[in-house]
């Protein structure tokens, strides 16, 4: 029976063209190794097209919106369709970082999380800008990070260092969605792991040290070549570095993801504190996820057709974290 694979890429988020570029390179390692493989959009025919392919296993590389906050996903689980990447439920709860940070804090006993204020559209429009903004510098303090809640890639995301420039930085944040996130700014080595489970329970790849050349790890730093230096394995201690695996592996844990993710975290103080993570890594040439394989002893293409593998050998499991 032919192996069939559909690499879901593009959407309509803000991190299309990434999602194509990630899209175009798992595709690839796939046809690499021996697979069928569709490339598809998400379009009113996608339900169509993966009918119409012999007993597909779907490789969702959505970056944002639909592709990691789990509306999709829920929808492959509704019709049983097989696909790499964690359940729908998982996901919602991984993407909205209101919402998994807290999770991560409760769950991962023993790592830390920045303190972090989200902050409502309507809130912020409503009882007015001034008082709300007082008391996140109260309650925060300088420097602090201003993020959307649910949006990836560093997509309107700013550094704060003092009240003046608050609004501006929330209202920029707002730009990609209704609630905005407003958390302790963690000041040291910026690294990302990655989690995989190729078949025999969920493994963390080597750190990835993340050196962006103008100092902020922004959507242009994190997507032209040269712009940023990564070390793999990151430059930390053993003790760090074993302890920054372990973050991860609690954060894929406590919210119940599979098959694959991401965790950036900042090391401060020989601590790593956990930032976020994400569901959908990036798989482009200057991605963290790929480079953490190729510091492994294994391949990017062997470890996408053995996520297709785990896939393929289970059904749907809608199971709530």
């Amino acid at each position: 029976m032919t192996d069939n694979v559909i690499v879901l890429a593009g959407g309509l988020s803000h991190e299309r063209d990434v999602s194509l570029r990630s899209g175009r390179r798992v595709a690839q390692a796939l046809r690499d190794t021996g697979h069928t493989v569709l490339e598809a959009d998400v379009n009113a025919s996608l339900l169509d097209t993966i009918a119409a392919v012999a007993d597909p296993v779907v490789f969702p590389v959505l970056h944002g919106g639909a592709g990691e906050d789990g509306a999709l996903r829920s929808v492959f689980d509704l019709l049983d369709i097989r696909y790499v990447g964690s359940t729908g439920p998982a996901s919602r709860i991984a993407f909205d970082k209101a919402v998994s940070t807290p999770v991560v804090a409760a769950r991962a006993a023993g790592f830390r999380t920045p303190r972090q204020s989200s902050l409502p559209h309507d809130m912020f429009r409503e009882l007015g800008a001034a008082n709300l903004i007082a008391a996140l510098g109260e309650q925060i303090g300088f420097p602090m990070m201003v993020k959307p809640a649910r949006s990836g890639s560093a997509l309107g995301c700013t550094k704060v260092t003092q009240a003046s420039e608050l609004p501006a930085a929330i209202v920029a944040a707002f730009a990609y969605g209704d609630i905005a996130i407003v958390e302790e700014f963690i000041e040291g080595v910026e690294v990302a792991v990655s989690v995989i489970d190729t078949g025999g329970g969920p493994r963390a790849l080597p750190a990835v040290e993340i050196r962006p050349r103008s100092g902020v790890y922004d959507y242009t730093a994190r997507y032209t070549a040269g712009e940023t230096r990564f070390v793999t394995p990151a430059d930390l201690s053993d003790a760090e570095a074993a302890r920054c695996a372990e973050l991860a592996l609690a954060a894929h844990e406590a919210l119940g993801l599979r098959d694959l993710s991401r965790t950036d975290l900042i090391v401060r103080d020989g601590e790593p504190v956990f930032i976020e993570v994400n569901v959908a890594p990036g798989m482009t040439e200057t991605s963290l996820l790929p480079l953490a394989i190729e510091a492994s002893d294994a391949s990017f293409a062997e470890v996408c057709a053995a996520l297709v593998r785990v896939a393929r050998q289970r059904s749907g499991d809608t199971d709530l974290p």
